[in-house]
């Protein structure tokens, strides 16, 4: 099967560090070329893949400080895939909202991949395309009410194997965070639950621009070195580390988190997760087993004292067996298949289709 994977330019394809969307696109392009497709990786230039790369910018955006208009740059790389449309027996984007105008121009079918939330202004742009085909990361993500034409849910997955297993945690305890510093990802819950728990917490990851401020004011004034810690932006091997050394990895979150891989690569690590229950969390974690949802602060506090409890080979296998790159990859091979089959099917081309799906 030819196949276009669309992904956004703001990070490198694979992520030096933190980049989820960016991650899953790796693994996913890479394993699909593996199986025997012809991807091509629509990235920024800096990216590495087995797929063939195009790109219309050298490196991610976010580090070019000579960048200015994100869009100038993200509307360049979608008039390239769109013109390329009839090489491809499917484009799969992972851009959100941003390639929907493109895929109604062209026969090539598009599928959708949401990575992200849905918001009232881009609300109008999805509601505006709701036929075309959509992938949910987890069932909780989508909204009825927008119409969408969801083809299937396929979770993100992880390659495991490059996940070092700690069946201990460090001699010395304390609890982990990962993730963007920003008041959706809940640094300042995480902060708040280790101080009344009287825990030692360890806080990585990247400081966007407009959560400077939020940094600046209701984090910074805590980070004591001591027992509330930043260590900046982690990046693979240091994450396992640091999540693999922890007794739980804390993700409060105060937004309807449309997945979290954090959560998974923490479990693989072999470190339960202790989560709000909002959004995705009800689905990625098994409550009891592999870690435990709350509703509040004092929650949180609770389940500490349990979670040591748990079987941290469980959390490990409960990864491999949801949340591999494997699994995700048959995922998105189905949901081709299912999608190509219907569009030649309605333009009564049962023979090309016949011919793309040979191809899987």
């Amino acid at each position: 099967m030819r196949i276009a994977q669309v992904a956004p330019l703001f990070e490198r394809v694979p992520p030096p560090a933190y980049g989820g969307t960016e991650l899953v696109v790796s693994l996913l392009t890479d394993e699909l070329v593996r199986r025997g497709h012809e991807v091509t990786l629509f990235a920024s230039g800096d990216s590495i893949s087995l797929a063939k790369l195009v790109s219309v910018h050298p490196r991610a955006l976010r580090l070019d400080p000579s960048v200015k208009e994100y869009g100038m740059y993200e509307m360049l790389q979608l008039g390239s895939v769109y013109q390329k449309a009839e090489e491809f027996d499917i484009i799969h984007s992972h851009m959100g909202c941003a390639a929907l105008p493109y895929a109604n121009l062209v026969k090539t079918p598009t599928v959708h991949t949401l990575h992200g939330i849905f918001t009232p202004d881009n609300e109008k742009v999805f509601q505006y395309a709701k036929h075309q085909s959509f992938i949910s990361i987890s069932d909780t993500q989508r909204e009825p009410r927008l119409g969408l034409n969801y083809v299937s849910t396929v979770y993100n997955g992880i390659d495991v194997s490059s996940y070092k297993f700690y069946a201990q945690p460090n001699e010395l305890p304390y609890l982990a965070f990962l993730g963007r510093i920003s008041p959706e990802k809940g640094t300042h819950l995480a902060i708040a639950i280790a101080k009344q728990a009287g825990w030692h917490l360890k806080i990585a990851g990247k400081i966007d621009a407009v959560d400077v401020e939020y940094y600046e004011q209701e984090i910074k004034p805590h980070i004591d070195g001591k027992q509330i810690e930043y260590l900046g932006e982690a990046n693979h091997e240091q994450k396992n580390a640091l999540m693999g050394g922890a007794v739980a990895t804390l993700f409060p979150i105060t937004w309807r988190e449309p997945f979290g891989l954090v959560m998974v690569e923490s479990m693989a690590s072999g470190t339960p997760v202790i989560a709000m229950k909002l959004g995705s969390t009800t689905e990625v974690i098994a409550h009891g087993k592999t870690g435990f949802l709350c509703n509040s602060v004092e929650d949180f506090v609770s389940a500490i004292d349990k979670v040591t409890e748990l079987d941290r080979t469980t959390c490990r296998k409960y990864v491999e067996s949801r949340f591999s790159m494997q699994r995700m990859a048959d995922g998105y091979e189905a949901a081709y298949q299912q999608i190509i089959q219907k569009r030649f099917a309605s333009n009564g081309h049962v023979r090309s289709a016949a011919a793309a799906i040979s191809r899987i």
